[in-house]
């Protein structure tokens, strides 16, 4: 697919290891009230978040009572500043445990808050930030756009339940893809678009409201392996399939559908499909086959029409090159 500015900053952001885009509460309270029921007698870990002023600690301790929490801890990466746009020039951090209301005001005091001094600087890798995963049941946070494969990768490893924000362009990830397709990650139901940032940083797309500056993206959202209503929505089907409407590419056994919205409901075969159809995919309904750079690897095989003689990097429709697609099946026919 073509980065748009707004991609290519995403991709500044992750070469400049410039990763300090925070979610605002608002976006948090939008997308977690789907998964409430998830939450109830669970330790909620939020690993890439300064405690003292990370929105996630605020919403997870103001509503610890009502969630039915067990414990919330959060920690952070070299920060000893209350400011929010501290510079992380700390070799040292911090974590808090947070267990509840203790004096009835239903408001998270100082007192009750357990603040605790890490050896370490507070990466999500190290030893210490491990063993604090180990006793999580779900971790919630917003992980650096530079390490999102990294930090996926780990969550899969120690078999944790998350809900977290990622870039939507991850998906055409290898590491990432391969998760999707094994049905082990999955699409949350919001965008995120705007992220406060530190006064340094410098962006194509800012907006400045109220004297707050705004990165602005379009393609970030949440990824989360908790089972959620929208993954079981049935995609209405509305269309036939005619050889006229849905053609087959140069190169790949497959038809062309150029819109999620037009898949055809009589169609058995595979189908080429946007990357977007993540966003309303159901496991139940649908099969993914594949991705361009599984036809491209040689995975696989059968899809390539073998009277082509040109490139397998993408679908070709016409001698044309086409955007980037997933290769599907309805599951119901």
């Amino acid at each position: 697919m073509a980065k748009s500015g707004l991609n290519r900053n995403l991709q500044d952001a992750k070469h400049n290891k410039k990763d300090e885009f925070y979610t605002q509460l608002s976006d948090i309270e939008r997308e977690l009230k789907y998964y409430k029921h998830h939450f109830k007698d669970k330790t909620v870990y939020c690993n890439c978040d300064d405690p003292r002023v990370s929105n996630f600690f605020h919403f997870f301790s103001y509503n610890f009572e009502k969630l039915g929490l067990k414990k919330l801890i959060t920690t952070c990466y070299k920060n000893q500043s209350v400011d929010l746009f501290s510079q992380n020039d700390s070799e040292q951090a911090i974590y808090l445990e947070y267990t509840g209301d203790k004096n009835g005001n239903k408001v998270p005091d100082p007192n009750e808050i357990g603040i605790k001094q890490l050896k370490g600087d507070g990466d999500f890798r190290s030893k210490e930030s491990i063993s604090l995963l180990t006793q999580a049941d779900i971790v919630v946070t917003n992980p650096p756009f530079s390490l999102f494969r990294e930090y996926i990768s780990q969550l899969i490893e120690y078999n944790k339940k998350f809900v977290i924000i990622g870039s939507q362009n991850s998906i055409s990830y290898k590491e990432i893809f391969k998760l999707i397709k094994e049905d082990k990650i999955w699409l949350g139901y919001n965008a995120v678009k705007r992220f406060t940032m530190p006064e340094d940083y410098e962006h194509n797309s800012i907006k400045i409201e109220d004297g707050i500056k705004y990165a602005v993206f379009d393609n970030m959202g949440w990824f989360t392996n908790l089972d959620i209503a929208k993954r079981h929505e049935e995609l209405i089907l509305y269309k036939n399939y005619t050889p006229e409407e849905y053609p087959t590419y140069d190169n790949y056994n497959a038809i062309c559908v150029n819109k999620v919205a037009e898949i055809p409901m009589d169609y058995n075969g595979v189908m080429g499909v946007p990357i977007t159809f993540i966003e309303k995919y159901n496991p139940e309904q649908f099969e993914i086959i594949g991705s361009d750079y599984e036809v491209k690897e040689g995975l696989l095989p059968e899809i390539v029409n073998p009277n082509w003689k040109g490139k397998i990097d993408r679908a070709y429709l016409n001698g044309k090159r086409m955007y980037a697609r997933l290769l599907i099946k309805n599951k119901r026919i």
